[in-house]
């Protein structure tokens, strides 16, 4: 299994434009020829694009440079030097490309789309033959530019998973199992805390042309915005979701406690993720103490549905309600 890897820090280099030549043509017949020196290449270009079959950004963490080719110098007969080929970097779905100077973080793109490209490094232009630098007082200049150096750049590269549909709660609450009943992700599911630590996706197909993203985000506790638990290294991810599906433990005793905590963490985070629409579902109807904790949760909540994550009670109505929400976005 790949692991994920959602921020990486590189070092990236285009390449350095190739030098202008001197030479002067040398042909029988023309006992003075002029100058006849060529240009030099163009220096690649570094470039980012975003594709669909990457997910993680853990090769990044294997390989820190990444260099595009130089350009070749100029040459006699007034031959241009071959431009140096461009240096294509491939990034998952939903990368922003940062470059940090002097500490200071800029985004230069976000790669949403795919196929979407950005150049973070432009390539230096190649120098001037000296066929350039001819004049009425100057016929045999011996003159040539340099190429141009490349643009060497520190960039951070953070992704934040593109789904429709983003699931948040407590540990425990289920979000892992829900995810497994409605897609075929196979996350990791225990009777313990933090058993997701990365999040999840899953494709959920309701027949008919219908289909939507979702995702299992891990790690949010009282305390998330500040880092605690998994904290903040998810939130993230929730920003780019449409709806949330805010799964609640009817097992637990502080039930509206434990719901209200979370949407605090939200609004401390970024008070537009409580803009988004949410639909509230209790779980675990299956058991015998929850029974008890529904009636009370449907007098606090305008609208919430009931589910059994584990049998699929309740799972068929809430995809339809989820896909109404989607169709109306």
């Amino acid at each position: 299994m790949v692991k994920f890897v959602d921020e990486a820090e590189i070092f990236v280099r285009s390449g350095k434009g190739g030098d202008g030549c001197i030479a002067f043509r040398r042909e029988r017949g023309i006992p003075k020829g002029g100058p006849w020196g060529g240009d030099g290449g163009k220096g690649g270009d570094v470039i980012f694009k975003a594709v669909r079959n990457k997910k993680t950004l853990i090769d990044f963490h294997f390989q820190k440079h990444f260099y595009a080719q130089n350009g070749k110098p100029g040459s006699s007969n007034n031959k241009k030097g071959k431009d140096g080929e461009d240096l294509i970097v491939y990034v998952p779905c939903g990368t922003i490309v940062k470059e940090i100077v002097n500490g200071e973080e800029r985004i230069l793109g976000d790669l949403v789309e795919e196929n979407k490209s950005i150049v973070v490094a432009k390539g230096g232009k190649g120098g001037l033959g000296n066929t350039h630098f001819k004049s009425s007082t100057n016929q045999t200049p011996r003159i040539a530019t340099k190429g141009e150096p490349g643009e060497e750049k520190k960039i951070k590269l953070e992704l934040k998973i593109i789904a429709d549909v983003g699931i948040i709660g407590y540990p425990n609450s289920g979000k892992s199992t829900l995810l497994s009943k409605i897609s075929k992700a196979r996350p990791k599911i225990a009777d313990y805390p933090f058993t997701t630590i990365e999040p999840n996706l899953g494709l959920v197909d309701l027949g008919d042309y219908r289909s939507f993203v979702i995702a299992d985000i891990p790690g949010l506790i009282e305390g998330a915005s500040k880092g605690k638990g998994l904290g903040i290294k998810f939130l993230k991810h929730i920003e780019r979701t449409k709806i949330l599906i805010h799964l609640l433990d009817l097992s637990e005793n502080d039930i509206i406690n434990r719901y209200e905590n979370i949407r605090k963490e939200l609004e401390n985070y970024d008070p537009k993720l409580v803009e988004k629409k949410e639909i509230v579902v209790g779980n675990k109807i299956d058991l015998e103490q929850s029974k008890k904790s529904m009636e009370k949760v449907k007098n606090y909540f305008k609208e919430i549905y009931f589910i059994s994550a584990l049998t699929g009670t309740g799972i068929k109505e809430l995809l339809e309600r989820i896909w109404e929400e989607l169709k109306n976005d």
